[in-house]
């Protein structure tokens, strides 16, 4: 298992696809760099030499590829200006509401989570009686 920037890719899949595994490089880039390097896509990871590996790491590197650890850094970043300046943006990030203009009235289960159903509740002390 080949280990690129600080991430060991898969040994078993293709080059090309093992690649999406860092964060940061999609399936674009990912043949840009195959392609910058002169290495053939369809190779496992596992078949790849010390060379090839070496190559990788530094097309992206010299490229314009900002990966891992910086990536995040960044739009962590961009998060919290956003919040700083209390724009809209950053208040619905805050409150862990949909971003983008999307309807809250049903949907967004995946910004706002599991269902929290709020109303009545059965009183414990109350007769269990029939009328």
């Amino acid at each position: 298992m080949p280990r690129i920037i600080g991430v060991d890719i898969p040994g078993h899949k293709r080059v090309d696809i093992a690649l999406l595994s860092i964060y940061g490089i999609g399936p674009k880039s990912s043949g840009e760099i195959l392609e910058k390097a002169k290495i053939d896509p369809a190779t496992r990871g596992k078949d790849l030499n010390d060379n090839q590996v070496s190559d990788i790491v530094h097309v992206i590197q010299e490229g314009d590829y900002v990966t891992e650890g910086d990536l995040r850094r960044e739009i962590g970043q961009n998060l919290r200006r956003l919040q700083a300046i209390r724009s809209y943006r950053g208040l619905r990030h805050q409150k862990g509401l949909p971003v983008r203009g999307q309807r809250t009235s049903t949907n967004a289960r995946t910004r706002k989570g599991k269902t929290k159903t709020v109303g009545i509740q059965k009183n414990p002390n109350a007769k269990a009686g029939i009328h």
